[in-house]
């Protein structure tokens, strides 16, 4: 199979994976969202009532501007992995929260970067960073929050894709096209942009927002943290905290987050007309269980992490390659089983869920990623992608503007064959999946494997934002082999 970038590993049991984001069979898949999307409450439901910036950027294309620049971050940036109990805990932490965002439903997700700054950013369509300085720094669990709430608030009211806009960087991050929404940000105009936009700690240029929108986010994280029982004070405390430990602007946080003046007093203002509540949260035992823990990790330092160490070292199993959770014991395995498996476990993705064998693994999220038995998966050469040779691929297309359902199969194949060279797809056919008659093709790429050949079986599924197709994979001999499990596989799946 092609190159592959991976997104992250989320296990929502002890052999059952959860999946998310999109990728191409030849190209690289980006660490995503997490979360399919949470059901939100009504913008009026919240004390405090923003609108978004004014923009004409749709949701899908922000979510995949966002993707691609979170590629860059997991190059530039220590990353702790998904199964890190850090992050699990911020993704929980993150999960809750969610469910108060206002407006469109965001793909949130939630991930923590291995660095000493007290610091915090949210990409366009829902990603979230928090240093580990941040959780380290924080007294409790609302003021923990307060940070997450004030970033989430800006994916909502969708302030970086409006200085995205300004600066006219849209139509190049977009431009390679929805399918290829993970690719890699690579020379010319689009990798001049990476490398302005992307630097170190939360220096992404568009990301560097105005004292009106930290003003409005500071307003609508305050409401997020009300309608979640936390205690909106904690957000003015907080800034009071790393203000006081660092100065005006002295911590990267604040020179990042410009201070819109007068913060403590316009969001106790703010506090101040919303409905009384008799109890908030404000710390908690899982809190300082992980405040202690992580009280005694090694964190980055900005200059470590701009000289490079964090790729030569890994302390906190930092995430050093492009490919999280990459389980390298598997991958070292000489002869992948072709048996029929007998243990099967529930796969969890974005809007769907079917079975696979318990003892394959995931490389991805719940949007897009690969499933594959040990050794199915490879590591490339430069250790920044993965090669899959035996498995299941799965991901979402979303189709150029204008094009029908009817055209949706053929645009999405005619993608895969301009990014997959020497993939020969044959005459379409159907079946019936989810109840429901979907398209599907055989196709063979004698290039592939070193002249062994893959065979790759491409199923589209309509959803409601496009296609949710998978790919089928193995060497051409042994393709036959695996095929009962292959079916088996695409005949459980269930759309939600």
């Amino acid at each position: 199979m092609s190159r592959y970038r991976q997104s992250k590993l989320i296990m929502s049991g002890p052999d059952t994976p959860t999946l998310r984001r999109r990728k191409s069979f030849s190209g690289w898949f980006l660490f995503a969202a997490l979360f399919a999307f949470i059901p939100g409450t009504l913008r009026a439901q919240l004390p405090v009532s923003l609108e978004p910036c004014a923009n004409k950027v749709p949701p899908a294309q922000q979510v995949a501007i966002g993707r691609k620049a979170a590629q860059q971050v997991y190059k530039q940036m220590p990353v702790l992995p998904d199964s890190s109990e850090v992050t699990r805990y911020v993704q929980s932490l993150g999960e809750k929260l969610a469910q108060y965002a206002p407006g469109y439903h965001w793909p949130f997700n939630f991930h923590v970067a291995n660095m000493a700054d007290i610091n915090a950013f949210a990409l366009p369509g829902g990603t979230v960073f928090v240093n580990l300085g941040t959780i380290q720094a924080a007294d409790n669990e609302a003021q923990l929050a307060a940070v997450m709430a004030h970033e989430m608030s800006h994916v909502v009211l969708q302030h970086s894709i409006c200085n995205m806009v300004k600066e006219q960087h849209v139509g190049l991050l977009a431009g390679l096209g929805q399918l290829a929404a993970g690719i890699a940000l690579g020379n010319g105009a689009l990798g001049r942009v990476a490398q302005e936009s992307i630097g170190l700690g939360a220096g992404l240029g568009f990301l560097h927002m105005s004292r009106g929108a930290e003003k409005q986010a500071d307003q609508e994280g305050a409401a997020i943290l009300y309608a979640a029982d936390y205690d909106p004070r904690a957000m003015p405390q907080f800034f009071e905290i790393i203000e006081g430990k660092y100065g005006k602007g002295g911590a990267q946080f604040l020179s990042d987050h410009p201070n819109p003046g007068n913060r403590t007093e316009y969001i106790n203002q703010e506090i101040r007309s919303f409905p009384p509540k008799t109890h908030y949260i404000t710390q908690t035992n899982d809190f300082q269980r992980i405040h202690k823990m992580v009280s005694g990790m090694h964190a980055y330092t900005a200059k470590e992490v701009q000289s490079g160490v964090w790729k030569r070292k890994s302390p906190n199993e930092t995430v050093s390659t492009g490919i999280n959770e990459y389980d390298k014991a598997a991958a070292s395995v000489s002869h992948v089983d072709l048996s029929q498996p007998r243990d099967w476990s529930t796969f969890k993705g974005d809007g769907f869920t079917m079975q696979v064998p318990s003892n394959w693994r995931v490389l991805g999220d719940a949007d897009s990623g690969m499933i594959a038995p040990p050794g199915g998966i490879t590591p490339t050469p430069d250790g920044q992608s993965a090669n899959l040779q035996y498995g299941v691929l799965t991901d979402l297309y979303t189709p150029p503007e204008g094009t029908s359902r009817e055209q949706e199969f053929a645009a999405l194949l005619n993608q895969l064959t301009q990014e997959n060279a020497g993939m020969q797809p044959s005459q379409e056919s159907t079946t019936q999946v989810a109840g429901q008659t979907v398209q599907s093709v055989q196709s063979v790429n004698s290039q592939a494997n070193n002249g062994r050949g893959e065979h790759d079986w491409i199923v589209g599924v309509p959803v409601k934002d496009g296609l949710r197709y998978f790919v089928f994979v193995a060497p051409e001999p042994d393709f036959g082999t695996l095929r009962p499990t292959f079916e088996r596989v695409l005949q459980s799946l269930r759309l939600q």
